[in-house]
């Protein structure tokens, strides 16, 4: 089975409170259906100061989200697609555009 998503690549959000933003895919977690993208679904973070001399603070992170919420943005047409996968000459799988058929 190949990945719909994978790390770098950017994707858009369809649903939640960020629905309709781009962003770039910075980690996955298959086992549990999650990705997490860069500059989407930012948490509030309260960081207490634990060695010294290190600064305690309000920090802001990206946190997981579901797989199936986000969509891969084809790099030719710019739009939001579905994947087939291709099976190229040399026997390996691509993905594919479902819009354009471009390989991605």
């Amino acid at each position: 089975m190949m990945a719909r998503v994978k790390k770098n690549d950017t994707v858009m959000v369809k649903t939640g409170k960020d629905r309709d933003k781009k962003g770039t895919v910075i980690a996955l977690s298959l086992k549990k259906d999650k990705v997490m993208v860069k500059g989407i679904a930012i948490a509030t973070r309260h960081a207490k100061a634990r060695k010294q001399g290190e600064a305690s603070g309000i920090k802001k992170e990206e946190v997981f989200i579901a797989l199936s919420n986000v969509m891969p943005v084809c790099s030719s047409c710019k739009t939001p697609c579905r994947v087939n996968t291709k099976i190229l000459e040399t026997g390996y799988r691509a993905r594919m555009c479902n819009n354009c058929k471009e390989i991605f």
